[in-house]
């Protein structure tokens, strides 16, 4: 036991990564439309997001290296190389930028709703102080934290969520014969738009990059497979249970319509207390702070390896970017900016990003040259396939949606 909990570290940041305000908001609404018939399109999603995972955090044992370093090294043609690493830097870079004003803005509506919001006037602005008072704790912690340093952060604030949101279930005493029923898929139909939002907030394009780089971090050479595997699905379980548990929560709160996971905080006072309350606004805040680290590290290693910088966590170069990421996303959030046009312009270049690093991440795991006898078998193309094949609807029904909201 001891062995495995020293063994733990990248799949818990990519847990971390996934499970962000976006995720918490998605499930609630899931769970408030749909009560529990969705819990089997999550289902499907984190066995879709190991899949993907796996291949990436073997890609980095065995290669050493990053994603992003192996696509710049493996693409030969210098048109395509130069175009999809284009790609890749405008979805997870200027995607993270703007995301990162939501998930400190998650953390913030966690941390008012257990203690109250705090705003200051500068001229024609209000800015509010949990904005920087988050995005300062994220700055810090990477700022001062080796991998080893985050790693613990994240061990801490992961089971910090976990246990928030599944004990906010429990009091929630949801009818356990409903509860299965929700694993048996049924009509698409209904709940089609929430579904793929329930897989694409799940398996994310910049937790590929992150899982390679920090497992190439963490571990060296193909004798650790085993615990990097193990400690992968652990993790993502886990995170696929706090997910889960958000949907169970909002399935038995009674409210009618939902914007934010702040509304299902609200309503599930009247009903369980609250204390219920106070766990939810907890695991909202824990999800808040892990992601609003994870995007601006994810952005860094991205770079990096697009770049072919050296140096690590530690050089400044990788630093200068993590940083304004951050700074960006504490602007935004603090004065309550929301960059639309930016959020729309990652979220296509997401869309695209998706099953090309996928289709890529495919090939590349299949190279003997790269990962000799590690290389994918017939049973992982197989399943690797259908997950692809996911990828690529999830990637056109996301440009699409995007382009019918322009």
């Amino acid at each position: 036991m001891k062995k495995f909990l020293k063994n733990l570290g990248p799949g818990i940041l990519v847990s971390a990564a996934f499970i962000g305000p976006g995720t918490v908001t998605i499930c609630s609404i899931a769970g408030v439309n749909f009560g529990y018939t969705l819990l089997w399109a999550l289902l499907i999603s984190i066995f879709a997001c190991i899949v993907l995972q796996e291949m990436s955090a073997r890609l980095g044992l065995i290669s050493g290296k990053g994603l992003s370093d192996c696509i710049r090294d493996e693409m030969k043609n210098p048109v395509i190389r130069i175009f999809i690493l284009f790609l890749i830097f405008s979805a997870i870079v200027i995607g993270n930028a703007a995301y990162e004003a939501g998930n400190i803005t998650g953390a913030v509506l966690g941390a008012e709703a257990v203690f109250s919001s705090v705003n200051f006037e500068i001229g024609a602005f209000s800015i509010n102080i949990w904005s920087l008072i988050i995005g300062g704790v994220a700055f810090s912690l990477l700022y001062l934290g080796s991998y080893k340093k985050l790693e613990k952060v994240f061990i801490a604030l992961v089971l910090l969520m976990s246990i928030a949101f599944i004990l906010t279930a429990f009091l929630t005493k949801p009818d356990l014969s409903e509860v299965l029923k929700g694993f048996v898929p049924g009509s698409f139909d209904s709940g089609l738009l929430t579904i793929i939002a329930l897989v694409g907030t799940t398996v994310v394009p910049y937790n590929l990059f992150l899982h390679a780089s920090l497992v190439s971090e963490k571990w060296s050479g193909p004798k650790f497979l085993g615990a990097v595997r193990k400690e992968l699905v652990f993790s993502l379980m886990l995170g696929g249970l706090v997910s889960m548990a958000i949907v169970v929560c909002a399935a038995a709160s009674n409210i009618s319509n939902i914007e934010s996971a702040a509304d299902l905080a609200v309503g599930l006072e009247p009903l369980f207390g609250s204390s219920a309350t106070i766990f939810l606004a907890v695991g909202l805040l824990a999800a808040g702070i892990t992601s609003s680290i994870t995007a601006p590290l994810a952005a860094a290693y991205v770079v990096q390896g697009c770049l072919g910088w050296k140096g690590g966590m530690q050089s400044a170069k990788f630093k200068m970017v993590w940083m304004i990421i951050i700074i960006l996303g504490v602007l935004f959030s603090s004065l309550g900016v929301k960059p639309v046009e930016i959020i729309q312009f990652a979220q296509i270049a997401n869309g695209l990003v998706l099953p090309v690093i996928a289709i890529f991440l495919f090939w590349i795991v299949n190279q003997r040259s790269v990962l000799g006898k590690h290389r994918n078998n017939f049973l992982q193309n197989l399943i690797g396939g259908v997950v692809i094949t996911l990828a690529i609807f999830l990637g056109v029904k996301s440009i699409f949606n995007v382009i019918q909201n322009l």
